[in-house]
């Protein structure tokens, strides 16, 4: 029943009592009576219980939507008011879910193109530095090679000089480089790629282990990429803002899927922290493949991040992955950087 016609019928159904009380054997005396006050008053107060059940019980479900509306995240996607109560609410909250389901797949379009975007933008301006920077700090480093062999004794230390700042812009120009464009990921497949971005981050006083177990299953190459950039993510975040000297990067096969898990040792998350741009996109790529993200307390008073991607007839698999994208038959192994 519409709430309306739940509020009607309660006030027809009162109205019609007293009206039938008024010209049946009850009469109102003048003045009234105490006897006859006491039973318009318990009257009147049957009516306004009434409607206050009746309200309450109508309008409970749009309080739950309510609620359900100032928490909705579509980050988190999934989570749907619960569809109960009269038509007009029933009907109400049906069309909320269907406008969640229509926005987290606009969402997800969207974002899926725009990350396309940045991962096609990333490997221009690697291109660029690698093909062009890089050439030209390389000729100027040969150049300054020549100078030295010729300069003064007195100026050769400082032609030395450069030619280090030079060399060393170069080497930060190729390693800019690789972290846009993950060559590696490309031409020796997700296992190799994560050993060696382990390696990379294992720097000043950091120890990064990274372990691949078992055999995963094969994976698209959109899929590879999200597990990097955000195991890179993850790592990024603990080398900047956790303060841990110890971190694990591990791959495993789990039940209908594979999960990605980031620990460390630091600091942890704050309960009132905000998430930033960095998690913030982690959740964009999880939600490109289908993966469920979260992010909580390690064993060790870190931070784990943890993201399973589902794998099997629903979930984004390729039959047709090859070395480059992900080989079935991955060894077990384990690989850890010293400090």
């Amino acid at each position: 029943m519409s709430l309306f016609w739940r509020i009607f019928s309660l006030n027809s159904v009162g109205l019609v009592v007293a009206t039938a009380l008024l010209l049946g054997p009850v009469t109102v005396s003048t003045p009234v009576l105490p006897g006859e006050a006491l039973v318009l008053l318990a009257g009147l107060a049957v009516l306004l219980a009434g409607n206050a059940m009746v309200l309450r019980i109508g309008l409970a479900p749009l309080q739950r939507l309510g609620r359900a509306m100032a928490a909705v995240d579509l980050l988190r996607p999934g989570t749907r008011a619960v569809v109960a109560g009269p038509t007009e609410t029933a009907e109400l909250i049906t069309t909320y879910n269907t406008m969640l389901d229509r926005l987290e797949t606009e969402r997800a379009t969207s974002a899926a193109r725009a990350l396309s975007a940045q991962e096609r933008e990333r490997h221009r301006v690697a291109r660029e530095l690698h093909d062009e920077v890089g050439q030209t700090l390389t000729a100027v480093l040969l150049q300054l090679k020549r100078v030295a062999d010729r300069a003064p004794e007195e100026l050769r230390e400082e032609v030395g000089h450069a030619q280090e700042a030079t060399r060393a812009g170069l080497d930060e120009i190729r390693r800019i480089a690789r972290r846009l464009r993950p060559g590696v990921l490309e031409e020796l497949g997700l296992a190799s790629a994560l050993r060696s971005l382990a390696g990379e981050f294992t720097a000043h006083g950091l120890t990064v282990r990274h372990e691949v177990r078992g055999e995963l299953p094969p994976l698209t190459e959109e899929t590879e990429l999200v597990i990097y950039r955000v195991a890179q993510e993850g790592l990024t975040n603990t080398a900047r803002h956790s303060g841990a000297d110890r971190a694990e990067l591990r791959l495993t096969p789990v039940p209908g899927g594979v999960e990605l898990l980031v620990r460390d040792n630091g600091r942890g998350l704050a309960e009132t922290a905000t998430e930033g741009a960095g998690i913030g996109g982690m959740r964009e790529r999880a939600l490109l493949i289908g993966a469920e993200l979260s992010l909580g307390p390690g064993s060790e008073h870190g931070t784990d991040v943890r993201m399973r991607i589902p794998c099997g007839p629903d979930g984004p698999t390729s039959a047709e992955a090859g070395a480059g994208a992900g080989p079935t038959g991955v060894p077990t192994f384990v690989a850890e950087a010293g400090r």
